[in-house]
Parts: structure tokens; C-alpha cells; sequence
């Protein structure tokens, strides 16, 4: 099921920037659920940056942790990643993904662990 984000562009470093994910309502319904962001810089693989899940806990990569802070509504049916201090190294192609059940959080800060996911959003950080 494709997910639908918005937000991202350009931004200088120490800048900020907020990406937006629509996600399906039914995603909410599930008693059980984990939604995630993940980016891939160009020329490399694929990696987990923030994951949220049903009860509202969340888990972050080292390289983001008191950076970026991921949220969701379920009212407005959104996932969000809020991006401060942003650093060069930001720069990647950003996607949210969302899947039911239950993972443990590192293995919901892989790809493996998703069956959905938005078209991506690139992300560019320079001055």
C-alpha cells in the first residue's frame, strides 16, 4: 500500500525541515503497528533513521538522536519526521514506511521489517 509524503527540499546546515507522510486509516486501526523513516544517500544502502510505534514509543539512530523527532496523528492520519540542526550529511532521499504487528526496535529500524512504503522525498543540506 503506497504511502504518500510531502515536505523536504533544500536547507542550509543548522537549518530545519519537516517531512509529512500520509499514511492509509486503517494503519491506526491495528492494535499493533510500527511506522518508520528511513533515507538513502545517493550511492549507498538504505537506512533506518526514526521509528514510532502504536503505543507512541520511539527509537532514533545514533545519528540522528536529539536532531530529528518522528510523531504521528492519528486524527490527521500523518506520520511526521521533524529535522533540526540538520548537517551535510542529512542529504538522502527520505521514505516513511508503516506496517502492522509487532518488532522489536532495532529490528524495526530496518527495511525488512516493511511492506509499505511512501514514493521518497530528497533532502539536500548545503550552503
Amino acid at each position: 500500500v503506497p504511502l504518500v509524503q510531502s515536505g523536504g527540499g533544500s536547507a542550509e546546515p543548522g537549518g530545519s525541515l519537516k517531512l509529512s507522510c500520509v499514511v492509509p486509516e486503517y494503519f491506526f486501526l491495528y492494535k499493533n503497528y510500527y511506522m518508520g523513516w528511513f533515507r538513502q544517500p545517493a550511492g549507498k544502502e538504505r537506512e533506518g533513521v526514526a521509528v514510532i510505534f502504536s503505543n507512541g514509543g520511539t527509537y532514533y539512530a545514533d545519528f540522528v538522536k536529539g536532531r530529528f523527532a518522528i510523531s504521528k496523528d492519528a486524527a490527521e492520519k500523518a506520520l511526521y519526521l521533524q529535522m533540526t540542526s540538520l548537517e551535510s550529511d542529512d542529504t538522502a532521499m527520505y521514505y516513511c514506511a508503516a506496517n502492522p504487528g509487532v518488532k522489536d526496535r532495532e529490528a524495526a529500524l530496518t527495511s525488512y521489517a516493511y511492506r509499505n512504503w511512501g514514493q521518497g522525498t530528497q533532502v539536500t543540506v548545503s550552503s
